[in-house]
C-alpha cells in the first residue's frame, strides 16, 4: 500500500535527485524504491494510472479464471485391465472403478505422468495423453489469448513495446532477445545428443510395438524403459540407505565445513510442534551469532503441503549499527519412521532436502544491510542458482557416502557402483525432455513479445522445429493447460533453465574437482551469498568466477555423460 501513496513517492523522489548518503547499496535501494512507486503508475497521468488499475484487476481476474477452469476440468477415461498393463498393483487400487469393471483415469497430472511412464499398452498413452492436452480447450485458448493482450497493453503505457520486455527488464537476462538467444543456443547444443536419444528410443519402440510411429506420448515410458536397462539403480533398495537423520546430519556436516559455519540446536525452543527443531548458525572463526533456522520437516494433518524455505525475518544493519539477524524456516513432507525409527527418504527427496538446505544457507549468510537486498528478495532469475549448485554435492560420491548409511546399520553407506550408476542417471536421456522444456519457454516468450500471434498455429509449428520431427499430438491444444504461462511466470518460463545452466558453470568451475575446498566455499560465501540481492547477479557472478557466467560447461557437462 506505501508504494501506491503519492507523497510518499515525491519524498522519495526528491531525496533520490540529491543524490545524499549514497553508497552503492543505498543507491540501489533508493532506485528500487523509486521503481516500486513508478510500476504502480504513480509516474503517469491521471487517465493512464487508472487504466494501469483497470488492466491489474482484468489481468488477475483472468489468470485466476484460467486456473479454475483446469482445476474445475473432472474429465476421466475408463480403461479395462488389459488396457492397462505395466501399472502397478498400488496405481490401480487407488483407482475407483465403473461399471464393467472397468477403471477410471481422472485427468489430474500425478495420475497422467504414473500412467505415460508405466503403462506398456501404445493406445492407451496415446489416449490419455491427447485427452490431458485437450483440457479446457476453447475455454482456456481465449482466456490465454485476451490475457496476452491486455499484458501488453498494460506493459505499453510504461513505455515498453511488449509485455516480454517489461518483465525480463527487472530480472537477470534484462532483454527478451537475450532470452531467445540463449533458449536458442542452448536448443542447438542439444540437437545432435537429442536425436541420438530420439534414434535409441524409437529402435526401442519398433522392437516393442512393431511398425507404429513414435509420438511424444512415448517419450517418457521409453526413457524409462532405457534407463532400466542401462542403470542397475533399485530405488527402492536404495531408499534403505537414506534415513532422515543420516541425511540431514551429513547435509548440515558439509555445508558448515564448506562455507566456515557452525551449527548448534537449541535446546528447549519454543516451537510450535513437538517435531520442531531450531538451529542457531555461528561463523565458525570469528564466533559471531550469524542467525537461526527452524526446521519443520515431518508430514502432518492440516500443515502447509509445499516443501520450501520461508525467511520468518530478514537480515538488515539499522541505523543503530546492530545487525537484525536473519530466521528461516525450512518445510518439508517427509513421511516419518513407525515406532520411534527414523523416517526413510526416496533419493528426489534427498536432492529436495539438500536444495532447500541450500536457500537456508542463502538466507543465513546474506550480509546486505537493507532488508529489501536480505535472504532469499534477489533477482528471480538468479534466486535458484546458489541451491541449484548445491544439488551437485547429491551425486558425487565423497558426498553421497556423507549423507546415507544403511538404516540397519549406519555405518554402511551407499557403494561405490551405487554412485557412479546415480551420477550417470542424472545426466542419460535428458535431451529431449530439456528441448520439450525449451519448447514451452519459447512459446511463452514469443506470445508476449508478439501482437496477434495465433497460437494454436504457433505451437504447431514451434513443436516439430524443436522436437525433431515431433508432431504435437493430434487434436490437443498445450496453449489451454499450460498454467506457468497464464499465472506466475508469464514471460519468464525460461528461468529455470537459465537458473540451472548458470549454477551448472558455477559447480564446473570452481567446485568439482575439490569438493571441500573451504577456500572456495568462503569465496561463494563471501562474494556471492553475501551480496544477496545488493549488486547486478552478473556482477556478482563474474567477480566470483573471475569471468562472465557461461553456457559452455552445462553444453559440455551435457556432451560429457553422453559419452
Amino acid at each position: 500500500m506505501c508504494s501506491k501513496r503519492e507523497d510518499v513517492y515525491r519524498v522519495v523522489k526528491a531525496f533520490a535527485s540529491k543524490g545524499e548518503w549514497m553508497n552503492p547499496e543505498a543507491k540501489l535501494y533508493i532506485k528500487c524504491l523509486v521503481r516500486d512507486f513508478e510500476q504502480n503508475g504513480l509516474n503517469l497521468t491521471v487517465t493512464k494510472k487508472e487504466e494501469v488499475q483497470r488492466l491489474r484487476a482484468q489481468i488477475e481476474e483472468l489468470s485466476l479464471q484460467y486456473i479454475h477452469n483446469l482445476n474445475d476440468d473432472s474429465s476421466c477415461i475408463l480403461f479395462s485391465e488389459a488396457e492397462l498393463v505395466g501399472l502397478p498393483p498400488e496405481y490401480l487400487k487407488s483407482l475407483d472403478k465403473a461399471g464393467n469393471d472397468r477403471y477410471k483415469i481422472t485427468l489430474r497430472s500425478h495420475n497422467v505422468l504414473a500412467l505415460l511412464e508405466l503403462c506398456q499398452v501404445g493406445t492407451t498413452r496415446r489416449m490419455v495423453a491427447a485427452a490431458y492436452g485437450k483440457r479446457s480447450g476453447e475455454v482456456n485458448l481465449s482466456v490465454l489469448e485476451s490475457l496476452v493482450d491486455l499484458r501488453h497493453k498494460y506493459a505499453r503505457l510504461f513505455g515498453y513495446s511488449n509485455y516480454a520486455d517489461y518483465a525480463v527488464d527487472l530480472r537477470m537476462a534484462k532483454t527478451s532477445t537475450k532470452v531467445f538467444e540463449f533458449l536458442e543456443d542452448i536448443s542447438a547444443s542439444l540437437t545432435d545428443l537429442a536425436t541420438r536419444e530420439l534414434a535409441l528410443l524409437k529402435d526401442l519402440k519398433k522392437k516393442e510395438e512393431g511398425e507404429l510411429p513414435f509420438g511424444i506420448e512415448d517419450l517418457l515410458y521409453y526413457v524409462k524403459r532405457v534407463e532400466e536397462a542401462q542403470f542397475d539403480l533399485d530405488f527402492g533398495a536404495l531408499k534403505q540407505y537414506f534415513p532422515v537423520d543420516v541425511v540431514l546430519s551429513g547435509i548440515l556436516k558439509i555445508t558448515q565445513d564448506l562455507f566456515g559455519l557452525r551449527f548448534q540446536e537449541v535446546a528447549d525452543a519454543e516451537v510450535w510442534h513437538g517435531d520442531v527443531s531450531v538451529f542457531s548458525v555461528f561463523d565458525l572463526s570469528s564466533g559471531e551469532l550469524m542467525g537461526y533456522f527452524y526446521l519443520d520437516i515431518y508430514m502432518r494433518e492440516g500443515k502447509y503441503g509445499h516443501t520450501c524455505v520461508v525467511a520468518l525475518q530478514n537480515g538488515a544493519l539499522p541505523h543503530s549499527g546492530q545487525r537484525q539477524i536473519p530466521v528461516a524456516l525450512l518445510i518439508s513432507q517427509i513421511q516419518k519412521g513407525n515406532g520411534g525409527h527414523s523416517g526413510l527418504l526416496r533419493f528426489p527427496e534427498v536432492v529436495s532436502l539438500f536444495h532447500e538446505f541450500g536457500h537456508v544457507v542463502q538466507h543465513i549468510c546474506n550480509r546486505a544491510s537493507f532488508a529489501r537486498f536480505s535472504g532469499l528478495r534477489v533477482d528471480p532469475d538468479f534466486v535458484e542458482i546458489p541451491a541449484l549448485v548445491l544439488e551437485n554435492w547429491c551425486y558425487e560420491s565423497f558426498s553421497l557416502k556423507l549423507i546415507s548409511g544403511f538404516h540397519q546399520d549406519i555405518t554402511k553407506p551407499i557403494s561405490d557402483e551405487m554412485c557412479k550408476s546415480l551420477k550417470r542417471w542424472r545426466n542419460s536421456l535428458s535431451e529431449l525432455k530439456l528441448k520439450q522444456e525449451i519448447l514451452y519457454c519459447l512459446f511463452d516468450q514469443i506470445i508476449h513479445s508478439t501482437d496477434n500471434v495465433d497460437i494454436v498455429e504457433l505451437f504447431k509449428h514451434l513443436h516439430p522445429k524443436v522436437m525433431l520431427g515431433l508432431p504435437m499430438l493430434e487434436g490437443t491444444n498445450p496453449a489451454s493447460c499450460f498454467p506457468r504461462s497464464a499465472i506466475g511466470f508469464e514471460a519468464a518460463c525460461y528461468s529455470r533453465i537459465w537458473s540451472e545452466v548458470f549454477a551448472t558453470d558455477i559447480f564446473a568451475s570452481k567446485f568439482c574437482d575439490d569438493l571441500v575446498n573451504h577456500h572456495v566455499g568462503m569465496q561463494f560465501r563471501n562474494k556471492v551469498l553475501a551480496m544477496g540481492g545488493a549488486r547486478d547477479p552478473i556482477e556478482i557472478l563474474s567477480d566470483f568466477l573471475g569471468r562472465e557466467p557461461s553456457i559452455n560447461a552445462f553444453i559440455d557437462s551435457k556432451t560429457k555423460y553422453s559419452q
